[in-house]
């Protein structure tokens, strides 16, 4: 990973997007700290997958007792 200066990012901005769109991680340093405090990484789009409804449809059960009514102490464990 490299590592730039805060008051060098506008000045590089472009060299860094590029290194970024190739996969290099880029840690940015600020205030004279010699570590990372963030860094710019490559984007990568979530892949959303369809939910399944109903996967655990026959598999769990559970008892109510009583009415199924609990007052706010009970529901909060007090």
């Amino acid at each position: 990973m490299e590592a730039i200066a805060v008051k060098n990012i506008q000045t590089h901005f472009p060299e860094i997007l590029k290194e970024v769109r190739n996969g290099k991680k880029v840690g940015i340093m600020y205030d004279g700290i010699k570590t990372p405090v963030a860094m710019i990484v490559p984007y990568i789009e979530e892949i959303k997958s369809e939910r399944k409804i109903g996967i655990l449809n026959g598999k769990v059960t559970f008892l109510v007792a009583g009415d199924g009514k609990i007052n706010t102490e009970e529901f909060l464990g007090l």
